[in-house]
């Protein structure tokens, strides 16, 4: 336990610590090699829309924090290399929903795959204690995420 003033509601849990130790490894894994060469832009509009499933323009942008044009502009390009596709929607004939096809989600299967091919290797470097703490905090941190996600709904 530390005195840090973003230490939890308990003081159980050093916030600083943590946010430091996921930005360290959210910094190396998203530059871990990959076969597919697509903006970081690209693959979180393709992901929100596998997770999520369809949206509004509207919402997409809000989302991942970029302009309306933007996210248009990128919306047709994945329309035209076929990984996502506009719908109307059926609550509101005046709006569209993108969806994901499927050779869009078969780019985020390809990126797991290529960075879980990527992590084995190192993860043996570590040792059974570490591998252990790792699984351990595995649902905690899934748990975390699903909470951040819905609070930003």
């Amino acid at each position: 336990m530390t005195d840090s003033p973003h230490a939890g509601a308990e003081g159980d849990l050093d916030v600083d610590a943590l946010t430091e130790a996921i930005e360290n490894f959210n910094r190396f894994y998203i530059r871990l090699p990959t076969l597919q060469k697509l903006s970081f832009t690209t693959l979180s509009v393709l992901d929100t829309l596998a997770v999520g499933g369809p949206a509004r323009l509207t919402d997409l942008a809000k989302n991942e924090q970029i302009s309306q044009p933007g996210l248009t502009q990128l919306v047709t390009r994945l329309e035209r290399d076929g990984l996502v596709e506009r719908r109307p929607d059926p609550t509101d004939g005046r709006a569209v929903l993108i969806h994901i096809t499927e050779d869009g989600r078969q780019i985020g299967r390809a990126r797991h795959d290529d960075r879980a091919r990527h992590l084995l290797p190192l993860l043996a470097q570590l040792t059974p204690e570490e591998r252990q703490a790792i699984a351990g905090a595995l649902p905690a941190l899934s748990r975390l995420a699903e909470i951040g996600t819905r609070s930003r709904r």
